[in-house]
């Protein structure tokens, strides 16, 4: 059936919150421009699901290409790409064939359709009462078990940053041991933050004791 998907989640007569940090992204299964999947598919490792608002529509066009662009960074820290928005996959394909034959570019990561917007609700892209996702443009990084780690939001006229996207990634993966935090800006092979000990009492000889630098090692 065309635009069939489904979350494996209980159905639940309340509305779901929007998801945040540290949550368990829902898994679904559903249509793609590579086949059918699952995004329990993509345990193991990280992954960036991002949504656009629809085909055709020149920032979204955009982004893709720079993300197809940018695949092969992505990959090499073990991280993939999945797109989405509400259209159907006759669209989606049609509109990559556009960008091909237009762009010169093949995008090589599958696209989501959600013509229901059932996958776009479950995850608080857009509101449980729209009926449209004009203002869908978010991205969630997932980590190897699941879990949402950092989620964007922009407007529909608003184009996102691929370079921003791989430094959070890299910053996520860089501070996942507990031990470091990224500064401000901070870019791989920078400087790093020494993570506070809320037991260690302040001493009294490092006035800078609370925000310490260190050398990425």
């Amino acid at each position: 059936m065309a635009g069939e998907m489904s979350l494996t989640e209980t159905p639940s007569r309340t509305p779901p919150r929007p998801l945040r940090i540290g949550d368990v992204a829902p898994d679904f299964t559903a249509r793609t421009t590579q086949g059918e999947r699952a995004l329990g598919d993509y345990r193991g490792q990280w992954l960036v699901f991002f949504s656009h608002p629809a085909d055709f529509t020149p920032v979204c066009t955009t982004e893709f290409i720079g993300m197809q662009q940018a695949a092969e960074r992505f990959a090499a820290m073990n991280c993939a790409l999945l797109g989405l928005s509400v259209d159907s996959l006759y669209a989606h394909h049609a509109w990559l064939r556009a960008i091909q034959t237009g762009f010169g570019v093949t995008i090589g990561f599958p696209v989501v359709e959600d013509p229901s917007m059932a996958i776009g609700r479950a995850f608080g892209m857009i509101d449980e009462q729209a009926e449209s996702s004009a203002a869908m443009r978010c991205t969630y990084f997932i980590d190897p078990d699941g879990v949402v780690r950092a989620i964007t939001v922009y407007p529909h006229n608003v184009g996102r940053s691929v370079d921003e996207m791989l430094r959070l990634l890299a910053a996520l993966q860089r501070a996942d041991d507990g031990d470091v935090m990224t500064p401000e800006g901070w870019q791989p092979g920078g400087d790093l933050l020494r993570a506070p000990d809320p037991e260690a009492a302040p001493p009294a000889d490092a006035p800078d004791w609370f925000c310490q630098r260190i050398a990425d090692r």
